[in-house]
């Protein structure tokens, strides 16, 4: 690949897909945006086919997207309701055949590891867990600087699907008391909700420094968060822990309670940062599934 060091990147969300041509550096020289439509891959293949037809000096795809994926094969394993028809997708070899690139596909939230490890909060860093907390848990894992990811089913670094409370609430996959039913966006909503508050999650962490009950609701959130990091570390020993998506955003309110309750109940010291790359996470670790290849 070499001179021609340009490709593009497309992170597949539910509501919009956004593509941008990237290059080495990690700069987004252009990009777009359209609406997620079913079904999703000939959508997919059309809009790919356009921005390529706008950007054609890009040597290869990559893309992220929202489910369970066989990196290997290049197949969709398994999407929830979230992207309705798009389990047991082929992506790679058709859209290679079609717009004649190399194209590699992942799982977003692995994209978004990527993204950190290489030019984010973990620069340089080699062993680095991220999770999303957003409308899922999503995990990713950097080890050695490379992604751990893939396996038989599509399911590694599914970490939002470790049980946290055994015979807990259900979760989307079927099983009870999954991390992603205590700790994601959605799931602080519902804890809100269950409580019998009727505010956001950033109203949440404003107003726990006045009000006892919201405190109360904080407090739990971030000791269920330290002791699911705590379990992380137990597994991986990383460099550093990078939390990302929506709940993150707040962060400056809950940090300082995460980091007392993570005291509490670490095996060993362990930085923990917000993720740098919100938005262009997705869009920017899947243009890097392809740079160097």
């Amino acid at each position: 690949m070499g001179k021609m060091s340009k490709v593009i990147g497309v992170d597949i969300g539910g509501t919009k897909i956004r593509m941008g041509v990237i290059d080495a550096e990690g700069r987004i020289l252009a990009e777009r945006q359209v609406k997620t439509e079913f079904p999703l891959y000939p959508h997919l293949e059309r809009q790919v086919l356009l921005f390529l037809e706008e950007h054609p000096d890009v040597s290869a795809i990559g893309i992220g997207t929202h489910g369970f994926v066989d990196p290997k094969a290049g197949r969709i394993v398994f999407a929830g309701d979230m992207l309705p028809g798009w389990t047991g997708t082929e992506v790679k070899a058709p859209l290679e055949q079609a717009t004649e690139r190399y194209v590699e596909v992942e799982n977003d939230a692995n994209c978004a590891a990527l993204a950190e490890a290489k030019f984010g909060a973990a620069t340089g860093l080699g062993r680095v867990v991220c999770i999303t907390l957003g409308t899922g848990l999503g995990g990713g894992i950097i080890w050695d600087g490379k992604l751990l990811s893939g396996g038989p089913h599509g399911g590694a670094a599914e970490l939002g699907h470790m049980i946290l409370y055994p015979n807990g609430s259900r979760c989307a996959c079927g099983r009870l008391g999954c991390a992603e039913q205590y700790l994601s966006g959605t799931a602080l909503v519902r804890r809100i909700k269950e409580a019998g508050l009727s505010v956001t999650p950033p109203e949440l962490f404003e107003l726990a420094e006045t009000d006892a009950q919201a405190q109360k609701l904080v407090i739990d959130f971030t000791e269920d968060l330290a002791i699911y990091i705590s379990s992380l570390q137990a597994i991986f020993d990383m460099d550093m822990l990078i939390i990302g998506g929506g709940v993150s955003e707040s962060a400056s309110a809950w940090m300082g309670e995460l980091k007392r309750q993570l005291g509490e109940v670490l095996l060993n010291p362990l930085p923990v940062e917000v993720a740098q790359f919100e938005n262009d996470a997705g869009m920017l670790g899947a243009a890097l599934l392809v740079l160097d290849k």
